[in-house]
C-alpha cells in the first residue's frame, strides 16, 4: 500500500491514532465518519500494510525520574558496512539510547539518549559509547526544553 492507495478517510484514521493510539473503534469511527466494522477493517487494512506499525504510550520521563535528554553525534573510525552494523547492534543493547540514526555528515550515528541525571550520562558517554573499539569522536548536546513533540510522520 503507498501514499496514493489511501483516500481521505484512510489519511483522517491515521492523523487521529496518532494524537490518541487507544481510542476505542467506535471512537475512531465517529471522528472520521464511517461505522465501526469498516474503520476496523481499514485499520486492520493499514497494519498489515505496515503502514501502522504499532501502538505505544507516551511516557514523561521527568516524573519517571529521567531528568536529562541528550543528543550524542558519535562519528566512527571507520564507514566500512560491518563496523557500521556491529556499531548498531551495540547501540541496540544501550537501554540509555533510546533512539538511534545512522546519518550522513560530519557524523555517523545520532543518539537520543534519555538518563536519570548528568553524572548518568557522563559515565555513559565515559564508560561506554567512547570506550567502543570503533568509535572515534563522540560530540553531545544536552537538551534545555522540548518545545514540539509530534508523530513522526504528518499525514
Amino acid at each position: 500500500m503507498f501514499r496514493a492507495d489511501l483516500d481521505a478517510i484512510d489519511i483522517k484514521i491515521l492523523r487521529e491514532l496518532q494524537r490518541d493510539g487507544r481510542m476505542t473503534n467506535v471512537e475512531l469511527a465517529e471522528r472520521v465518519g464511517i461505522s465501526a466494522p469498516p474503520c476496523l477493517r481499514r485499520v486492520r487494512k493499514l497494519e498489515e500494510a505496515g503502514i501502522i506499525e504499532g501502538y505505544h504510550a507516551l511516557l514523561n520521563g521527568p516524573k519517571l525520574g529521567f531528568d536529562l535528554v541528550a543528543f550524542c553525534m558519535v562519528g566512527l573510525k571507520r564507514q566500512a558496512d560491518a563496523d557500521l552494523k556491529s556499531f548498531a547492534g551495540r547501540v541496540a543493547n544501550w537501554p540509555i539510547v533510546r533512539e538511534a540514526w545512522m546519518v550522513s555528515g560530519d557524523s555517523d550515528f545520532l543518539l537520543r539518549c534519555a538518563a536519570e541525571n548528568l553524572s548518568v550520562f557522563q559515565n555513559f558517554v565515559i564508560e561506554v559509547l567512547t570506550a567502543d573499539e570503533h568509535v572515534d569522536t563522540v560530540r553531545t548536546m544536552l537538551t534545555i526544553r522540548q518545545v514540539k513533540r509530534l508523530g513522526l510522520v504528518e499525514v
